[in-house]
């Protein structure tokens, strides 16, 4: 197996054309440099003198040094190289986004997400499913996108979530009425708006794959529920996880719910409530 066929196995399209474009331009120094044979022997210094370059330009390392940690790691299990020069390198200046909590949103508030009135009937069932992911199994705009038909079993109840760029694979319970959602949407509404061969889940009124700009503009129609609160796929997200742990859920238990490859990850959910928590006691119970 090629290393572009291992990619799609768990990346979405648009990841893997982001991946090879990054690791193109790595590869064309490295040719210059070493001949035919220089990407398969890179090394640590290669690598760091490649992001150093990314930094010089303006650009945000972290695509690159994502593709060229998968290629590696490729070349490494298929026994094409010994060891894994991208192994521990870390971007100690990259930022993380933090936690807002003004833009977090409650279970309630998530599930008013799924009772406003579609204009197109046929996709009321295809929009509720969608939203319902977002808004109950935290999933991010790419996992969404990512979903294939075969992914969904509605009679045990599952999702199947492949493995992204920052997230692990993992299989989610669905709820009684996103199977019968999805049940709908798979059974009846989606044959009827295919266009061609496909095995995206959700696809748009033209019959195509739904894009990320799709789930943003669907979100967006909802963004009158709250005004002056950003409604993303990214902060409901955060909700979802922010929620399990204020109900007390177990940290290691959201962290394979979410996906979360480092438990540090998921912790932060839990420092931004505590932070929270403090400010509450301070506003009504100053000290001093």
């Amino acid at each position: 197996m090629g290393f572009v066929a291992h990619m799609r196995k768990s990346c979405t399209p648009a990841t893997v054309g982001r991946y090879m474009g990054e690791l193109e331009r790595f590869h064309d120094i490295l040719r210059e440099a070493k001949g035919a044979e220089g990407p398969k022997n890179a090394t640590h210094r290669d690598i760091m003198g490649h992001i150093g370059r990314i930094r010089e330009s303006g650009r945000n390392p972290s695509t690159a040094l994502c593709a060229i940690k998968k290629y590696h790691a490729w070349l490494l299990g298929t026994g094409q190289r010994g060891d894994d020069p991208a192994r521990g390198i870390r971007l100690r200046d990259s930022r993380r986004k933090d936690i807002q909590l003004q833009d977090l949103f409650t279970r309630r508030e998530l599930e008013r997400l799924l009772t406003v009135d579609e204009r197109y009937t046929l996709l009321r069932n295809r929009n509720r499913a969608l939203l319902s992911l977002l808004a109950h199994q935290g999933l991010t705009n790419g996992e969404v996108r990512g979903l294939r038909t075969s992914d969904i079993d509605t009679e045990r109840g599952t999702v199947n979530i492949r493995a992204g760029a920052r997230t692990d694979a993992r299989e989610l319970k669905l709820d009684a009425r996103q199977a019968f959602w999805l049940m709908a949407y798979i059974g009846t509404d989606r044959p009827g708006m295919l266009k061609g061969p496909t095995d995206a889940l959700f696809i748009n009124q033209r019959g195509s794959p739904e894009t990320a700009n799709g789930i943003a503009y669907l979100l967006s129609a909802r963004a009158h529920l709250f005004p002056g609160r950003k409604l993303t796929a990214t902060t409901v997200r955060q909700s979802v996880i922010a929620n399990l742990l204020k109900e007390g859920k177990d940290l290691r238990l959201v962290q394979a719910f979410a996906g979360h490859r480092h438990p540090g990850t998921t912790e932060r959910y839990r420092q931004a409530h505590i932070e929270e928590l403090r400010n509450e006691v301070t506003k009504h119970h100053p000290l001093g």
